[in-house]
């Protein structure tokens, strides 16, 4: 199985440039406001030539008003959604691609993403730590061990407290379609630290061997 690499935060043309040299599928665009991570609409269409095109953008937002979400899709050019809501978007919902998240601490949430899936058939789901108050980007471990075996019934994107020394063990032991990172490979939030981002990748494809 080869697994692929999200990094989420990017919020500079430099960091932008570096991820797309080092062949990653894809980078998180955040449209949160309260994230060190946040872009905005402007920022967001500067990073777009920057990535090239085979890095897939993709937006990260908090928040249940899903034509806005839709429609800065479209004005960016994003090829995915990433959503933080408990509740399924209507069936006029029509981005890209679908990926709710989902904070995760014990089994009844993994019964929470299943019924999200059967409610709404996203194109994918990422699976997040629970940290309160938090969404995304807290550098704190989601719980590998609950989710070995998992299958959501879509592909199964993992994040959560990654680092270029831990991810070859979570990728081992949970398996996932994607790895997702933005803390992890930082020298403070929102400032990705290029040599960590190489030594990501690297033991990202060092699994692939």
């Amino acid at each position: 199985m080869t697994t692929a690499i999200k990094i989420c935060g990017v919020t500079t043309p430099a960091d932008a440039a570096v991820v797309a040299e080092l062949g990653v599928e894809a980078v998180g665009l955040n449209f949160y406001p309260k994230s060190p991570r946040c872009v905005t609409l402007d920022q967001a269409r500067m990073l777009m030539p920057h990535l090239g095109p085979f890095v897939a953008p993709v937006g990260v937002f908090v928040t249940t008003d899903w034509q806005w979400v839709t429609a800065t899709a479209a004005e960016v050019g994003l090829r995915a959604v990433q959503t933080y809501s408990d509740q399924p978007p209507g069936l006029d919902f029509a981005p890209p691609a679908h990926i709710p998240a989902f904070r995760v601490k014990d089994a009844a949430d993994l019964d929470h993403i299943k019924q999200f899936v059967a409610a709404c058939r996203p194109s994918a789901v990422l699976v997040d730590s629970f940290v309160a108050g938090e969404m995304g980007g807290t550098g704190h471990r989601a719980p590998w061990e609950l989710l070995v075996g998992f299958d959501p019934g879509v592909p199964l994107i993992l994040a959560g407290g990654l680092t270029p020394d831990n991810v070859a063990d979570a990728i081992r032991l949970v398996r996932p379609w994607v790895v997702d990172v933005a803390s992890g490979v930082e020298s403070a939030p929102g400032v990705k630290d290029h040599g960590k981002l190489r030594a990501f990748v690297q033991a990202v494809k060092a699994t692939q061997g």
